[in-house]
């Protein structure tokens, strides 16, 4: 190696993200050697090889891309943001084992001619009266009762680990953050606490654009010469926060331009009025947006609820980097 390049040389390794997570990063810097992870959805591709995958092609295509510097670095968090990163995720992945055994106990109860006929709602207090007070025959009264020991046994976690998320919150270093995020309509401290662990340093992104980018919320584009043609979102970056971005958007899509709930209110409240009139202007702003795209210009409401998020992702970074006036 010396011979090729000297002893000024520097070295880098790096790996795409994936199930590795950072583990191999911390085991890699720990022992001097410096790694960098490459984010796969800004690594180019190779043209005519998409059917072909080797080890050998993959590790080629991230030698180029380093080497080029033809790519962008995932960020590192720090130990707690990861910690809670996995927390918050793992509290996702319970509900949707709830979920599905709601699924379960539906299906269950409709192959069997079971019929809820004393409402419209379901899962309701009324709705797990009439589930336990049924009496099926044989074994499939020993059926219903475990599907609804699930049911039981992942309420009860959910909800203690949703205690445990708001103690998470209250920490010093991400209190006034995720208060302040709560602000917004449909943000509430799982969705602030999550922005701010998975982001981490807000100041890293250059404007509100970049950080709309980052995570896949700004629309692609297959322009050439005059002709411009506009793809769907890119879906690049973190796909975690844009989920959570999409569902808070949901909320512009109910009420009145202006109008603010008591629960938004009392979320409101020890905030600096600099904060919450920058809150209350960008909530009316995209409620009236929601509107328009869906009234006057006639968009699918799913397409206005995305441009809304990327919106609202935009926002939210003038709020965290203070660029609130």
């Amino acid at each position: 190696m010396r011979f090729h390049y000297g002893d000024g040389a520097t070295f880098i390794c790096g790996y795409e993200a994936g199930c590795l997570g950072f583990t191999l990063y911390h085991q890699l810097t720990d022992h001097g050697v410096k790694c960098v992870i490459l984010a796969p959805t800004t690594m180019p591709k190779l043209k005519g090889k998409k059917k072909i995958k080797t080890d050998k092609r993959d590790a080629a295509l991230i030698a180029r891309c380093l080497a080029h510097r033809d790519y962008s670095a995932v960020h590192i968090p720090t130990d707690k943001d990861e910690q809670i990163k996995e927390y918050i995720r793992m509290r996702i992945d319970h509900k949707k084992d709830l979920k599905k055994t709601k699924q379960r106990i539906l299906a269950f109860c409709l192959r069997h001619n079971y019929r809820f006929e004393d409402g419209t709602n379901y899962w309701t207090q009324k709705h797990l009266t009439w589930l336990r007070s049924l009496k099926p025959e044989g074994l499939y009264q020993e059926i219903l009762e475990e599907y609804l020991l699930t049911f039981d046994n992942l309420t009860d976690k959910i909800e203690r680990l949703d205690k445990r998320i708001e103690e998470l919150a209250s920490d010093e270093e991400y209190q006034e953050k995720v208060h302040n995020l709560t602000c917004f309509l449909g943000i509430k401290t799982q969705t602030a606490l999550s922005v701010v662990a998975e982001t981490g340093d807000f100041k890293r992104f250059a404007s509100a654009r970049h950080y709309a980018s980052y995570l896949g919320l700004v629309p692609g584009e297959d322009s050439s010469g005059e002709g411009q043609t506009r793809l769907g979102i890119t879906k690049a970056g973190n796909s975690h926060l844009r989920m959570l971005l999409i569902e808070a958007s949901q909320s512009y899509s109910r009420g009145q331009v202006g109008y603010k709930s008591k629960a938004l209110k009392a979320r409101q409240q020890g905030c600096s009025p600099a904060v919450i009139a920058y809150a209350d202007k960008a909530n009316e702003r995209l409620r009236r947006r929601y509107y328009k795209l869906t009234l006057s210009k006639s968009k699918k409401m799913n397409v206005a609820k995305t441009a809304i998020a990327r919106e609202l992702a935009c926002y939210i970074w003038g709020m965290m980097t203070e660029n609130i006036a």
